[in-house]
């Protein structure tokens, strides 16, 4: 099994997202094809009612360590609550890699 369904199956059996979205963007890193190590994850949740931001993304971290582990290199986190998440109206692009092989210059 790939990595994202890994990642999805994680979060919903933990979680119980209302919404999830787990998006690859290793293609868009100074990577090999299918290194699968650079992921976005929009997870909506009534599970982070009340809880600081900053401890959303340890839960996800601890979560997934064993991803890291085994080559998730980068996760980008949008951790909402019903109420962030209708009030933001969906997650922000990613920037563009700054780093790597794909760098100007580098």
């Amino acid at each position: 099994m790939s990595r994202k369904p890994r990642i999805e199956t994680r979060i919903q059996e933990t979680l119980a997202p209302l919404y999830l979205d787990v998006v690859d963007e290793s293609y868009m890193h100074a990577v090999p094809p299918d290194s699968e190590s650079h992921f976005k994850l929009l997870v909506v949740s009534e599970t982070f009612e009340d809880v600081p931001l900053i401890e959303r993304h340890r839960r996800l971290n601890e979560l997934l360590a064993d991803e890291f582990s085994q080559g998730l290199h980068a996760l980008t986190m949008h951790t909402w609550t019903p109420e962030e998440w209708h009030a933001k109206g969906g997650a922000p692009d990613s920037p563009p890699c700054q780093g790597g092989s794909k760098r100007q210059g580098a």
